[in-house]
């Protein structure tokens, strides 16, 4: 059973901070609705008190070319869903199947294949990020470990600020940040791409600034308008993202990776063993 489908919401949450308020309500009625209604730009129009025009200037700044472009692709991917829930633990896991369906929708085959490029040819991989997304990045940071990536990652302000003076174009700089603006990522991204080294940011947000100084804008699901968003684990998307970008690279050479790993496991074991001998 196929249970993901191409949709154009997690486009338009990446780019909701970029409407004007009229789009805004636009962008509101399409992430919340629910139901099969009429979509034409007269119906949503009257529907939303806006005019074709601000219908027309919304689905351009969502990438299409206009109106009658988006909401065809809109209605092709539209699920009609029921309001009622019979229960909580319903709620959370249709949360997390959103999340799942949004993560399909955004990703890009060709962007995690430069990404495996910038990984082979790097000499050291750096990756930061604050709170829940510095976790994030502690996890990226074993994992990529554990399979001969020398990688570091970094969740204080201040050594984000004194690494960015140490890298050049052998580097390649991770940087997460859901809200797009955690200024300590931001500004050794900014850093690192002066001084030559490859950069990406995983985000929720889309705007043309991170283009100046990322190399790969790399998009996460948003939890900002899902139902029970408060209630999920704000890592959630973050991860799912990571671990793409991780299968893809050990499937580039996974007999090798795949011994480099269970090497480390029997590393881990050997050590264990050698700690409880000695007490």
């Amino acid at each position: 059973m196929e249970y993901y489908v191409k949709s154009v919401v997690p486009m338009i949450e990446s780019n909701y901070d970029n409407f004007t308020t009229v789009e805004k309500n636009i962008a509101d009625f399409f992430i919340r609705n629910r139901k099969k209604v009429d979509f034409s730009a007269k119906a949503i129009a009257e529907r939303l008190y806006v005019s074709a025009a601000s219908l027309s200037r919304f689905a351009k700044k969502c990438g299409y070319r206009g109106y009658r472009e988006f909401v065809y692709q809109y209605e092709e991917t539209f699920i009609e869903k029921e309001e009622s829930m019979t229960s909580n633990t319903r709620m959370i896991l249709n949360a997390y199947q959103e999340l799942l369906n949004k993560a399909y929708s955004l990703i890009d085959e060709a962007q995690i294949a430069r990404l495996n490029r910038y990984l082979n040819q790097a000499e050291r991989v750096f990756v930061c990020g604050k709170g829940s997304s510095g976790f994030a990045a502690e996890e990226m940071e074993h994992r990529f470990m554990r399979i001969g990536v020398d990688i570091d990652s970094i969740q204080d302000s201040d050594l984000m600020r004194m690494q960015a003076v140490f890298q050049d174009k052998r580097s390649l700089v991770f940087g997460i940040s859901v809200s797009g603006e955690t200024e300590p990522v931001l500004y050794l991204l900014r850093e690192a791409n002066k001084r030559g080294a490859k950069t990406v940011l995983l985000t929720a947000k889309n705007t043309e600034i991170f283009d100046r100084f990322c190399d790969e804008v790399v998009f996460c699901p948003s939890l900002r308008h899902l139902n029970h968003g408060n209630v999920i684990s704000p890592q959630f998307p973050i991860l799912i993202m990571l671990d793409i970008i991780y299968s893809s690279y050990v499937e580039q050479d996974k007999f090798a990776r795949e011994v480099l790993h269970d090497n480390t496991l029997l590393a881990l074991g050997e050590g264990r063993k050698r700690g409880s001998d000695l007490k």
